[in-house]
């Protein structure tokens, strides 16, 4: 497929090597379209070289080829990384100076923006209603990644890694739709430890890919993600905001914080069941006799806590108890939709059919795990069981794959 990269004139400039890298040695033919100001942080034969392809940021180069309309039209999709404040302001208001703004004027394709600027830049008022004229038009913009900026600033607007807004370029040519955009989503992955004393827990063996899958796929789909990472060693997904934690407790309050403005909670953590009854302040040492028995106590069931407050929130405001219908983004009733995960090994559909009764959710993605299954591993299957529907079977394939068969089933229920 034809992919145009914008390279806007930020110091993240160097970083669309990387990316456009990616889309080479993938099999797509790229023409790099950089800015003026680009030029002057990686220069045209380094990017001619890469793509195989001319260079130029003027709309005054070969003119009788016409490229500042041919090159948008004939695109499949246009990425701009890194985008900056600048380029954003000039995309949302039309403006066409240079051939990049021109492309991104007469482009017919997906868009997509990967911002990256100071903190200040990316919070000030005029940049966030750019963006949300922009993601109004159907554009896709990433939000920035939080970390280390230029000089010994840090915080949010760093360039996300180029791997990750690859891998959400890869999900927008396969055709999905923006049927999430203006969404809000609380995503949660991973598997929550434990604290027995300070070297040893209790945990799962929950990897976070999936969840993972699930925040990049609804990034690639226009919404606006918060992944709620408990113990993940993974690069964090593209336009997703990810809130790091340790414990259930941790996670149930991070959870319960994200989900009172948002559209859709989907609980893929591995949440431990039970943690130590009492924490040990030093290392439990090693004795000769028989180890003192860890006496477990139940942690809380963050799934049904939200299914039960939506359903408390629903009743209060006059809605029918339980319904999605009655739930809304900020509403008291709670998230639209709820998604829960169960991971079984036996009995899967019985114990997934009480279960999804019992935690009061819309969709419960059910799969057996065990025996080199879905935990760690770059693929999975499943049955996803519907409240008030036919269960769907999601058959073996990547966890990307299974991650929009999610999406698909919420955005219809949203719809």
């Amino acid at each position: 497929m034809k992919v145009v990269l914008g390279v806007s004139g930020g110091i993240a400039a160097y970083k669309a090597c990387e990316l456009l890298r990616l889309f080479t040695e993938s099999g797509h033919e790229v023409r790099v379209v950089p800015t003026r100001e680009a030029l002057k942080f990686v220069g045209a034969p380094t990017w001619a070289a890469l793509s195989g392809n001319p260079v130029s940021a003027e709309v005054w180069d070969d003119v009788h080829e016409v490229p500042h309309v041919r090159i948008g039209k004939s695109a499949d999709l246009v990425v701009v990384a890194p985008a900056t404040a600048d380029l954003l302001a000039k995309a949302a208001h039309g403006l066409a100076g240079d051939l990049l703004t021109n492309t991104l004027l007469t482009a017919t394709c997906p868009v997509v923006f990967a911002p990256a600027m100071h903190t200040e830049m990316w919070q000030h008022p005029a940049t966030r209603a750019n963006v949300a004229t922009l993601r109004e038009r159907g554009a896709i913009v990433l939000d920035p990644a939080v970390g280390r900026l230029t000089g010994a600033d840090t915080g949010p607007g760093r360039l996300p890694d180029p791997a990750e807004i690859f891998q959400v370029c890869l999900r927008v040519l396969r055709g999905r739709p923006l049927d999430l955009a203006g969404r809000r989503v609380v995503v949660s992955a991973g598997g929550t430890r434990e604290a027995l004393d300070p070297v040893r827990y209790l945990g799962n063996r929950s990897s976070g890919l999936q969840g993972y899958a699930l925040a990049r796929t609804a990034a690639a789909r226009g919404a606006e993600v918060t992944l709620v990472a408990a113990n993940v060693a993974l690069p964090d997904p593209a336009g997703a905001t990810v809130v790091r934690v340790e414990s259930a407790a941790e996670l149930r309050e991070a959870v319960l914080a994200a989900s009172g403005e948002a559209d859709v909670v989907v609980m893929a953590a591995a949440v431990a069941d039970f943690r130590p009854a009492a924490r040990h302040d030093a290392k439990i040492k090693k004795s000769d006799g028989e180890p003192e028995p860890i006496r477990l106590a139940k942690n809380p069931d963050i799934l049904a806590e939200l299914g039960e407050r939506r359903r408390a929130g629903a009743s209060g405001s006059g809605g029918p108890a339980g319904s999605a219908g009655a739930a809304g983004p900020g509403g008291s009733a709670g998230p639209a939709v709820i998604v829960g995960f169960a991971a079984e090994t036996h009995d899967v559909l019985a114990n997934g059919q009480a279960k999804l009764a019992r935690k009061r959710c819309d969709l419960l993605v059910v799969n057996q795990v065990g025996e080199g299954r879905a935990f760690g591993t770059p693929d999975n299957a499943a049955t996803v069981l519907v409240a008030g529907g036919e269960p769907v079977e999601v058959p073996l394939g990547p966890k990307e794959d299974l991650a929009d068969a999610v999406w698909d089933l919420v955005a219809a229920r949203l719809a």
